[in-house]
């Protein structure tokens, strides 16, 4: 356990993963970053992507996180993600679905405003997509 990192993923709806692991991979706005223990403090923005927990010399998890901050420190490493999931429940016809809902109420959308946040919620569908 001396050379294993604590990760902690959190979404605004649970606590999704809270662990001892080897290594985490993190996409981080700059580019995704590896955090293993002794890592130099960092705070990060995430950008759309997945991150990828590495346990017992693979890929154990694989989780789908859309915006969020990650804080690391020489032993731990915790994620705020604004939306997260197991790629593993990532369903491509359902995505899918979503995708035309979204670009369907993108072309009746009224003012700016809307017309972002539908766009916001199409890139992050569409991001979910690539994975599935």
């Amino acid at each position: 356990m001396a050379d294993k990192v604590e990760f902690e993923l959190v979404s605004p709806e649970r606590l999704l993963l809270s662990r001892s692991v080897d290594m985490v991979v993190v996409p981080g706005a700059e580019g995704d970053f590896g955090v293993l223990r002794g890592h130099a403090p960092l705070i990060s923005t995430l950008r759309l992507g997945v991150i990828d927990v590495h346990d017992a010399g693979g890929v154990s998890d694989r989780i789908f996180v859309a915006g969020g901050f990650a804080e690391v420190t020489a032993e731990r490493c915790t994620v705020l993600a604004e939306q997260a999931m197991p790629v593993a429940d990532l369903d491509r016809g359902q995505i899918e679905g979503e995708i035309k809902s979204l670009r369907d109420g993108l072309a009746v959308a009224d003012g700016d405003a809307e017309r972002a946040a539908l766009a916001a919620r199409i890139a992050v569908a569409e991001a979910k997509l690539s994975y599935a």
